[in-house]
């Protein structure tokens, strides 16, 4: 496998997707934040994320794709949740993807995706496409978050490396990156939809501030999920979550 990566650690930071934004003009394409604990972390629609401690993982993968920004740059975070997923089955674990980005173990979170993409006028200056992970955790620390969850110290019984697990991630996610970028959806979408959560049950998926409800029939090319309606119509969802 044949990358440059540039991995920063930090002690401490806010977010590693703050600091990734505030600082993309000075940080390479590919490069890696990486912090032992954060202050203001946060995930999808600005949820606050709960800093479970030092032996878990806060980290951010900067990317300068191209100056637009094309439909696979938005299917990132469907990437990473299968970088991952593929990992754990590594580890020998069973993981699944509640759409669009969670990773479940046991259907009790593991992981927390956020993509955020940074524009100067209508080119693209970057994206921070940020994980958190559960990696060693007590059963009182995962109490604090708002939704069942798990960490990988209690699912396998014994502690988790952190800086080999960070490695190994790393080395999955950029092992096929540049054919994510050159394919879009489709080079993953086969492994993605049969780890799918719900796939062809009833559903309800939150979408701003309307429920819409229906059988989830799997996804379109470019990763957007298909619902059919009630009435036998099918809608494609690009945004929003199950719930």
């Amino acid at each position: 496998m044949i990358y440059q990566m540039k991995l920063i650690k930090f002690d401490k930071l806010d977010s590693t997707n703050t600091y990734a934004k505030q600082n993309l003009d000075m940080l390479e394409d590919k490069s890696v934040i990486s912090a032992d604990f954060q202050t203001a972390g946060y995930g999808r629609f600005t949820r606050s994320w709960v800093d479970l401690g030092t032996e878990n993982i806060y980290m951010t993968f900067v990317l300068k794709p191209s100056e637009i920004f094309l439909q696979m740059h938005a299917n990132l975070t469907q990437y990473l949740s299968v970088c991952l997923c593929k990992l754990l089955e590594d580890m020998g674990l069973s993981p699944a993807i509640k759409w669009p980005n969670d990773v479940l173990l046991n259907d009790k979170k593991v992981c927390g995706i956020l993509a955020e993409a940074t524009f100067r006028g209508a080119k693209l200056k970057g994206i921070a496409l940020g994980i958190g992970v559960n990696l060693n955790s007590s059963p009182q620390s995962l109490g604090l978050i708002d939704r069942p969850a798990t960490s990988l110290n209690l699912e396998l019984g014994r502690d988790i490396d952190k800086d080999e697990f960070l490695q190994k991630l790393v080395d999955k996610f950029f092992s096929e990156y540049d054919e994510l970028l050159d394919k879009g959806f489709v080079h993953m979408q086969d492994y993605y939809e049969s780890h799918a959560s719900f796939l062809h049950q009833n559903i309800k998926v939150a979408v701003f501030d309307k429920t819409k409800e229906g059988v989830f029939c799997g996804f379109d090319s470019d990763g957007t999920l298909l619902l059919r309606t009630p009435d036998g119509q099918i809608e494609k969802i690009n945004m929003g979550e199950l719930v």
